[in-house]
């Protein structure tokens, strides 16, 4: 059984891989709610020009170069695919916001970077793939500034999903998706406060 579980786990990362290496290759980015909810999410961290922001899992930097580019302030993407660093950085030269963002190959649960650097955190359609999601979490705290925001936009399960249905999108997508009072727990537990769901 121990050996069905270790080729389970490697196969999902595999497939992970190849999910995020197939959505680099062609540009892809999707994030629940589309343009408007990153919009709410931008607006509920206060984001302005005179902002530094981190996004994690910036993917193939839509919403860091949206950002730079609507609001002027300044972005580090980091995602732990370096094909969708490539094009991250292409998008960010395209869209002539080569000075305002930044991108670099991190993973959510170990970011680079010093305490109390940004303003906010933003996380779009990530921390469903996160294994340690409080570590994560922890790390965003660690990261922002004492009146910094950490804002998020993942899916949810509307109500518990049966065992079967749970272990099946956890194996076929390798995302583990919370219902909203799951992730409120998880969120006041990693030391967030003011939490807003």
């Amino acid at each position: 059984m121990e050996n069905n579980k270790q080729f389970l786990k490697k196969d999902i990362e595999e497939t992970e891989k190849l999910y995020f290496e197939f959505q680099a290759g062609f540009g892809i980015t999707k994030h629940i709610g589309g343009l408007k909810a990153t919009e709410e999410l931008i607006k509920l961290c206060h984001i302005s020009k005179d902002k530094y922001v981190l996004e994690v899992g910036c993917g193939v930097g839509v919403t860091a170069c949206y950002m730079a580019q609507k609001y002027g302030c300044r972005v580090v993407g980091v995602d732990v695919s370096e094909s969708m660093i490539k094009r991250s950085r292409e998008r960010a030269k395209r869209r002539n916001v080569q000075d305002k963002v930044k991108f670099i190959t991190a993973d959510a649960q170990n970011p680079p970077f010093e305490n109390e650097l940004f303003d906010a955190v933003i996380c779009e359609s990530v921390n469903i793939f996160v294994r340690d999601k409080i570590k994560a979490f922890r790390e965003y705290i660690r990261v922002i500034k004492t009146d910094g925001y950490v804002g998020i936009n993942e899916a949810i399960w509307i109500k518990e999903p049966s065992k079967e249905l749970d272990e099946y999108m956890y194996h076929t997508t390798g995302a583990k998706l919370l219902t909203s009072n799951y992730w409120e727990e998880l969120l006041k537990s990693s030391g967030l406060r003011d939490i807003e769901i």
